[in-house]
């Protein structure tokens, strides 16, 4: 099968042929169809995430169908199309697991960084973290919910009940949470890189009441704010934003290091919290309720052989919504 591999960080994606991979049991293997570029692709592939199980094909929004079954697997039959996101893999009997709390498994192995993703024209994945696709999402247009989707949604939830929703960093994550937010009543101010006129107008167009720079502050302050761009001195910019109670989540798998924060802009009960992976409970609830909004996904294809430009676009913020490469158009 053809394949997008990483093998040393600081070098491109290299196209190779490796055989067709054998499901184990529990497992299924699907036949890629599309698969979503994410910003966690990029922190893995410049060495921020610094435990991948090189050499690796990268990519964890996948959408394919079932191309054999593995042991054991009753779930899905031969030709279900599902999703596999992020999170592959968890212990099952750490405390987290126990707990509900499987999205911090201390044993976690996930798709696209501990195992082999979707940046290929096959994979294997665990059958119990796939996702049955809704109807009416075309492969491309599914690919984004199953991270992006995801975690906006996860980020959502931890932001907790309010009027007005300040977002910072409008890409895949922000396009798709701000509809899901207008849907539950929430008002959303997106910021954005102070030059990203383009940004801003997305932004508009997605149902965002204001956009502006980053360092602006909105018209009205805010009662939540979600950091999806990975600069952490945009916590202490969101802090200034939100009013008492208000609560600013750090949406991304990496950010840059927060500078120090006056405790004056923390006071009166402002929180900060971080969004780590996500439940199947989170993908079950989301996809559940994209069809109800109904999230729309903005998409940039790219063909498998350009994951390397697809990730070059993302990387400068040339990508508009969301980027997922076309792996099989059948």
């Amino acid at each position: 099968m053809r394949a997008m591999l990483f093998q040393e960080v600081g070098k491109p994606l290299r196209p190779v042929r490796v055989p067709v991979p054998e499901p184990g049991p529990g497992e299924v293997l699907l036949k890629v169809h599309a698969c979503g570029i994410c910003r966690t692709d990029l922190h893995i592939v410049d060495g921020e995430l610094t435990e991948p199980a090189l050499p690796l094909i990268p990519g964890h929004q996948i959408v394919g169908s079932v191309a054999k079954l593995g042991d054991g697997v009753e779930r899905f039959r031969e030709g279900t199309r599902v999703g596999v996101p992020w999170l592959g893999a968890t212990c099952g009997a750490c405390r987290y697991c126990r707990s509900g709390r499987e999205n911090l498994c201390d044993h976690a192995r996930f798709t696209g960084y501990q195992r082999n993703g979707g940046f290929a024209e096959f994979t294997v994945a665990d059958a119990r973290f796939c996702f049955p696709i809704p109807g009416g999402y075309p492969d491309l247009q599914a690919a984004p919910l199953l991270c992006a989707g995801l975690i906006g949604y996860r980020s959502l939830v931890m932001a907790g009940e309010g009027e007005r929703l300040g977002i910072y960093g409008f890409g895949a994550a922000a396009h798709i949470v701000t509809q899901v937010a207008r849907f539950r009543g929430w008002r959303v101010y997106a910021f954005t890189r102070p030059d990203d006129q383009a940004g801003q107008a997305f932004a508009r167009e997605m149902g965002a009441v204001w956009a502006g720079a980053s360092h602006e502050r909105p018209p009205e302050e805010l009662d939540a704010a979600i950091i999806f761009a990975p600069a952490g001195e945009l916590v202490p910019a969101a802090l200034r934003a939100v009013g008492k109670g208000g609560v600013v989540v750090c949406g991304g798998i990496h950010m840059s290091d927060i500078p120090p924060i006056p405790y004056d802009i923390l006071w009166g009960e402002r929180s900060i919290r971080s969004v780590a992976n996500l439940t199947r409970r989170d993908g079950e609830e989301f996809l559940a309720l994209a069809p109800k909004v109904p999230v729309r996904t903005e998409v940039t294809a790219y063909p498998l052989s350009a994951a390397n430009e697809a990730l070059d676009d993302l990387r400068s913020g040339r990508m508009r919504g969301a980027g997922v490469l076309v792996i099989d158009e059948g």
